[in-house]
């Protein structure tokens, strides 16, 4: 009786669809820059705050301080999906691999600080004493481990833009991406040094970073 051979079956591979990385690559580019918009208009709208006493994180205190929480979250939520758009067309290149993850990284760091919310302090909001609670919740020390993350991976994933730009021969790109990192690399550390109006150039620095992440996903949207 004669049998009947099948071939073996092959994993078929699919290519990511052009459109799905662009979707995902729209999504990084707004991202980090709708939470330092949302962040800022409240900054400038908001009774009692003053940007170089207090910290972005501050307005997630009060009654208006679901919007920052929303905006925490919702921003964290984007970045960890764009971070896929970076992950293809970086695919394969200097940086291509940690590059995305720490994007990724800076989006779950933006989430938990918007779960775990930071005391009310010096001022704001409206009634709060003048100068630093006496004693700091869990839930505090829980939103700066949250932002330390997003600004360390956001300085990392700047530094490997510069390496991953430097490597294709393209020295501008690569200069924004240091410049971008070193601005947060410093205003953060001015901020943590008590420095004056030290919320002020953290808030410099963490946009700066922001923005040179979502324009390097604007760049390789285009040349889609």
């Amino acid at each position: 009786m004669a049998t009947t051979q099948t071939a073996p079956r092959t994993a078929a591979t699919v290519a990511p669809s052009p459109s799905t990385t662009r979707s995902l690559l729209t999504v990084a580019v707004v991202a980090q820059p709708l939470w330092a918009l949302v962040a800022l208009t409240q900054a400038a709208t908001r009774d009692g705050y003053d940007i170089t006493r207090h910290p972005l994180s501050a307005l997630s205190n009060g009654s208006l301080g679901w919007i920052q929480i929303t905006n925490f979250v919702l921003a964290g939520v984007l970045t960890v999906i764009g971070a896929g758009g970076l992950r293809r067309v970086l695919r394969g290149t200097p940086g291509g691999t940690w590059a995305p993850r720490l994007v990724r990284l800076s989006g779950v760091g933006m989430i938990a600080a918007g779960a775990f919310v930071m005391d009310p302090a010096d001022g704001f909001p409206v009634g709060t004493p003048d100068g630093m609670p006496a004693a700091l919740s869990w839930q505090s020390y829980a939103h700066f481990a949250a932002g330390s993350v997003t600004f360390i991976s956001l300085i990392a994933a700047c530094y490997v833009l510069g390496r991953h730009f430097g490597r294709a021969g393209m020295r501008k790109h690569a200069i924004g991406s240091r410049i971008a990192g070193t601005a947060l690399l410093l205003g953060n550390g001015w901020a943590m040094s008590g420095g004056k109006a030290g919320t002020l150039t953290l808030a410099i620095g963490v946009i700066t970073a922001m923005v040179w992440i979502a324009s390097v996903a604007a760049r390789y949207r285009r040349a889609l």
